[in-house]
């Protein structure tokens, strides 16, 4: 008997902290690519659970970039705003089966004790947060769709889960939000790439099915810093270029005639390519795997361990 279909649900997951740069753009597309050549659905989630750092104003913005780049989303879109009570649901799980430990501690006392928590062993007065006990020999080498075989390695601190100031951590809310949301593969910026063990164990340990990871290479600006919307290339005024320059940080060869074209045009040509057996990354990126590349003119084409 031939094994049941699983449906693919890709997702695409921005903080809306400001427009979408390039670096945002690579896993927009990246993720769009690789859902829809396989025949699944492509999700919108808003990160906008940091009122700190998020602007309202940023999520339309976000929406027409997506619209003008002909990248259509499927069904409603997730604002993780709206689901603080899942997420303290979660937590309050974690805690009573001795997973996640109140901590008193600073991030700066931590790094002076080499991230020994006295917190694991010995609850504060008081938590200033909440983090993630892992036990030892629980993180283990993963296959990235697109790196090749990852080795785990324990974060110097222990995740935090909820933060001091109220917001639930991206860990938390992502390995929530992507069980809820049935996605059955995660396309990403390669900056994650360390996360996604730790991810992993929290999946494992709620029982939650285990996305397949990708991680598309890191977009740096010309001082060698990653992009980020606090500082830098919000100029997505011209739709074509950005799919042109995009589609060249993942190593594909551009066609002359296309360039300049409407949008839809490149997102249709892209989706034959796929379906015809384009590599989503085409070319290798340097070593490690997942360095990031700069960016380019395109324009010229049980122990626990805490």
């Amino acid at each position: 008997m031939p094994a049941p279909f699983t449906p693919i649900i890709g997702r695409f997951a921005p903080s809306p902290s400001g427009p979408l740069h390039q670096g945002s753009l690579v896993a927009a597309i990246g993720s769009y690519l690789s859902a829809k050549a396989q025949g699944g659905q492509w999700l919108l989630r808003m990160e906008d659970i940091d009122h700190h750092r998020c602007r309202p104003a940023a999520v339309g913005q976000i929406q027409r970039q997506l619209a003008a780049l002909a990248l259509e989303w499927d069904g409603e879109i997730l604002f993780q705003s709206q689901r603080r009570e899942r997420y303290r649901e979660v937590l309050n799980e974690l805690r009573d089966r001795g997973l996640a430990y109140a901590c008193g501690c600073t991030r700066q006392s931590l790094l002076a004790t080499a991230g020994q928590c006295p917190c694991l062993h010995h609850p504060p007065a008081q938590a200033r947060s909440f983090r993630l006990a892992i036990p030892k020999d629980c993180l283990t080498d993963w296959q990235d769709r697109y790196q090749g075989v990852q080795k785990a390695t324990y974060p110097h601190l222990a995740p935090v889960l909820q933060r001091a100031d109220g917001p639930y951590a991206y860990l938390l809310a992502n390995v929530v939000d992507d069980a809820d949301q049935g996605i059955s593969e995660v396309i990403r910026g390669a900056d994650l790439l360390d996360l996604t063990p730790i991810q992993q164990f929290l999946q494992g340990q709620l029982h939650y099915p285990r996305p397949h990871y990708g991680h598309l290479p890191v977009v740096l600006g010309p001082d060698g810093k990653k992009l980020s919307k606090s500082r830098g290339d919000h100029d997505q005024s011209n739709p074509s270029w950005a799919w042109e320059r995009t589609l060249a940080l993942l190593g594909w060869e551009i066609p002359r005639e296309l360039v300049g074209s409407p949008p839809m045009l490149w997102r249709d040509w892209a989706l034959q390519r796929c379906l015809q057996g384009q590599k989503m990354l085409a070319r290798s990126f340097g070593s490690p795997p997942h360095e990031p590349i700069p960016y380019p003119d395109c324009k010229q084409s049980q122990e626990l361990h805490p």
